[in-house]
């Protein structure tokens, strides 16, 4: 078996997904239409022409635009079904899906619009691929903690439908450290605690988020390899790590894809899963994101990030161990 066949057949699990990140161009188009929005772009090749960055805020920038589009519970629900067809394709089991409840309300838009358009869509994927699903309710930390606290209110009459709550969008001069609080009340009602850190901060926010957050998972965390203490922690700890190759080339974090230090997070036993980020704009689902970091890898770690993202998801232990099996028994 090739190693397009094997990364055909693996079955995996996605644990660092932004819905919004899923807008493809054409369904941009065609959410403008239905809700008479205007875009600045005159087609979908402008669009993708646009998808050129030099850093995360650049990239930002362009992804609070499309999101403009999102207005009604329809709208979400038909975001969530177009990326659980394409993860469905990829053999994607299992899902937890990021979402920015204030790139929303900041625009009007109620909390239970988006809320019941996305469980609506995670509903219909499960009925119709068997992909199962969870979702986290991540704050903006270019946004302030009273922000944060505010959307953690709004979310209360959905609370038990949510896994778990993260932190995401412009990371430099944004430590996790600004959210501690929030985190700790998001704990209190019993949520899982996910951050991006590390990916364009330094080692040290990772540690804050480990320390002041106590999360349960580590968004990225390429950084992690400046500080041996820091690595050797995240391995004693058994943190997973949600590893975005694609994302990483498309923001510079990387320069070349060659270049990924997957085979080394690996080497060094960190838990490292592949996951596609923001695929509409970065080119990539997950499995293109192994195609990516296949010829790093020996064909045994491909398993192993496979059955990461099982271990690391937020599900519970006999599913788990169902779907590691799966991977185990993929020839």
């Amino acid at each position: 078996m090739t190693d397009d066949a094997f990364i055909a057949a693996l079955p995996k699990a996605e644990l660092h997904l932004h819905i919004e990140g899923s807008l493809e161009p054409e369904l941009m188009f065609a959410l403008a239409e239905r809700n008479r929005i205007t875009i600045p772009f005159g087609s979908v090749e402008q669009v993708r022409a646009a998808y050129e960055f030099s850093n995360l805020q650049d990239f930002l920038d362009i992804y609070y635009r499309g999101a403009d589009v999102l207005r009604t519970e329809e709208d979400f629900r038909d975001l969530a079904l177009a990326y659980f067809d394409r993860a469905a394709a990829d053999n994607v089991r299992h899902a937890e899906i990021f979402f920015d409840p204030q790139t929303h309300t900041d625009r009007g838009i109620p909390f239970g619009v988006m809320a019941e358009g996305l469980l609506t869509g995670m509903a219909q994927a499960e009925a119709t691929h068997g992909v199962t699903s969870r979702l986290i309710l991540c704050f903006l930390r270019h946004l302030d903690e009273g922000a944060a606290f505010a959307t953690l209110r709004e979310a209360e009459p959905w609370i038990e439908r949510i896994a778990a709550v993260g932190l995401d969008s412009s990371e430099l001069g944004h430590p996790p450290s600004k959210f501690a609080r929030v985190f700790d009340a998001a704990a209190a009602l019993g949520l899982k605690r996910v951050a991006h850190a590390g990916e364009e901060g330094p080692p040290e926010y990772v540690r804050e988020a480990l320390d002041l957050l106590h999360i349960d998972r580590l968004d990225h965390g390429n950084r992690s390899l400046e500080d041996p203490a820091l690595v050797e922690r995240l391995v004693e700890e058994e943190m997973t790590l949600t590893v975005c190759p694609l994302s990483n080339l498309k923001l510079c974090v990387v320069d070349d894809v060659a270049k990924h230090p997957i085979r080394r997070m690996l080497d060094l036993g960190l838990k490292a899963t592949i996951n596609s980020d923001d695929p509409a704009y970065f080119g990539g689902y997950v499995n293109d994101n192994f195609h990516a970091i296949a010829p790093l890898v020996m064909r045994e770690q491909l398993r192993t990030l496979a059955r990461n993202s099982f271990a690391g998801s937020f599900l519970c232990e006999a599913d788990k161990a169902r779907h590691i099996a799966a991977v185990n028994a993929c020839p």
